[in-house]
Order: C-alpha cells, then sequence, then structure tokens
C-alpha cells in the first residue's frame, strides 16, 4: 500500500475533542475508574463503595468513596498522620503503617454504620488471609471494591498492606492473598505487619554505619524504640484502634485579639490632603 500523508484540514480541527482534564494531566485512569464506578441499571441508585488508598511522601490516606452523577462522595476517611493519636510517634509511611491505616479506616466505617459489634473482623493481626463471613441474621458486611489509583501493584506493595488492614478490621473486599509480601506465606507476612524487616534494617545499620543509623532512626531513636520493642508497640497501637477509631477531636485555634489586616488600610480624604500638604512643604524647604 503506498504511503498517503494524513493531512490535518479544518474539518479535523473543529472535531477535535481534548481528553478530560485528569487525563491530559495524568492523575486519572479513567478505564479503572469507570470499572469501579459503572453499577447494574437494576441497583438503580444503590452506591458502589470503593476503598481508596493513596501514598503521598509523608502520609498514608485511606477513604471510602462512592460516586454520583457530578461528583465523589467521602463516607469515612483515615489517615497515617492520626496514628500518634493511637500511640504510634515514628515510621508513617512504611509497610506497617499502611495496614494501621487499613485498620482504623475499617473499624471507623462499620462504626458509623453500625456494624462494629456485628463484624469484628480478626481478633489478633496475623499473617493468615481472613474473610469475614456473612451472619444468619442481620445486615451483610461492608462491601467495596479496592481504588489503587495510578500506584503501581507490584507483588508485596504498601497498598494491600492498607487492604490486608481493612479485611482484618472486618470489611468484605475481592482479593488474591497472592499479592502480600510473602506472596502467601504467613510468617513472612506476620513479619511485616509488625515492623520486623524495619528492625532487621535498624540492627543491620546499626552495625554497619551507626552515623547514617542516628539520622536515618532519629525519630526511633527519639522515642526509645529499639528493634524488639516493635511488635509490642504495634499490637498496642492495633488495640487502641479497635477500642475507639473515632478521630480525635481538634483544638481550637486560637483568635488572636486583633486580626492581622495584610492590606494598608485605606486613608481618608483629609488625611491624603495632609499627607500631600507635607509633601510639597518638604520640597519647598529643599528649594
Amino acid at each position: 500500500m503506498a504511503f498517503v500523508k494524513v493531512i490535518k484540514n479544518k474539518a479535523y480541527f473543529k472535531r477535535y475533542q481534548v481528553k478530560f482534564k485528569r487525563r491530559r494531566s495524568g492523575k486519572t485512569d479513567y478505564r479503572q475508574r469507570k470499572g469501579l464506578i459503572i453499577q447494574d441499571k437494576n441497583k438503580y441508585a444503590t452506591p458502589k463503595y470503593r476503598l481508596v488508598v493513596r501514598f503521598s511522601n509523608k502520609n498514608i490516606t485511606c477513604q471510602v468513596v462512592y460516586s454520583t452523577l457530578t461528583h465523589d462522595v467521602v463516607v469515612a476517611s483515615a489517615y497515617s498522620k492520626e496514628l500518634p493519636d493511637f500511640g504510634l510517634n515514628f515510621g508513617l509511611t512504611n509497610y506497617a503503617a499502611a495496614y494501621c491505616t487499613g485498620l482504623l479506616i475499617a473499624r471507623r466505617i462499620l462504626t458509623k454504620l453500625g456494624l462494629a459489634d456485628a463484624y469484628k473482623g480478626l481478633a489478633e493481626a496475623s499473617g493468615e488471609d481472613y474473610l469475614v463471613e456473612e451472619n444468619e441474621e442481620g445486615p451483610r458486611p461492608f462491601f467495596c471494591l479496592l481504588d489503587v489509583g495510578l500506584k503501581r501493584t507490584s507483588t508485596g506493595s504498601k497498598v494491600f498492606a492498607a487492604l490486608k488492614g481493612a479485611l482484618d478490621g472486618g470489611l468484605d473486599i475481592p482479593h488474591s492473598d497472592s499479592r502480600y509480601v510473602g506472596e502467601g506465606d504467613p510468617d513472612t507476612l506476620a513479619k511485616y505487619i509488625f515492623g520486623g524487616h524495619v528492625g532487621a534494617y535498624m540492627d543491620t545499620l546499626k552495625e554497619e554505619d551507626p552515623e547514617a543509623f542516628a539520622k536515618h532512626f532519629s525519630l526511633f531513636i527519639k522515642e526509645g524504640v529499639t528493634s524488639d520493642k516493635l511488635e509490642g508497640i504495634y499490637k498496642k497501637v492495633h488495640a487502641a484502634i479497635r477500642a475507639n477509631p473515632a478521630p480525635k477531636a481538634k483544638k481550637a485555634k486560637k483568635v488572636p485579639a486583633t486580626p492581622k489586616k495584610w492590606q494598608a488600610v485605606k486613608k481618608t480624604y483629609e488625611q491624603r490632603k495632609s499627607d500631600l500638604a507635607q509633601r510639597i512643604a518638604a520640597l519647598k524647604a529643599g528649594q
């Protein structure tokens, strides 16, 4: 077939339609989103819930969200920056913190919906895969789908740690245990849930490079945390989350007596007239 040059004429440009803004900026995978939010017609306006997990440099965000025709609605949210309220003051973005955040969002949404007593989840964290069972009487378990956004879903990713926390917290989420760290090995997964991998790295770095250890684990040293204390700390955090997952009340901000004014106060006519007279007098005195 002969080469034919494509000519983009006026008709082409008149019909050209730009992609969605969040697609152009590379923030949303709309093919993935469509599969997560499209609801069956025979279910009418029944919400289709998603467990949205997002990671930043200093925080982990877990939200239970459903979509409407115009916008997304956040039903409940949990952040790793809340974990200090439950006794975890260090390592807020690692694998163990992701598990804690997933557990927090699960217990929080079930408490909000009045299902916390009916579906308590796994009593104590372990590496075993847990599937919530439907009660014979009463409402079914809270069902949602995992929304990972643009994060790469490599086996062992932290996004699956948040998933494991939500499952152990009592949510019903379709999953495969082969995607956890260790590819389904309970001992390896339990080690990561309780920060065993962090403790091993702490001991290794302390022996090989004490200076780097002091810099890298400064918050751990400040809290007096050693590798052998990590498991006990994480168990206490899990227990505190289960005891009361509600967000702590925010401290009221102190309102200053005189509010700051970032713009100069507008002068009155008399003040402007007086300033002008002073400038004219200064000019005449200089002559």
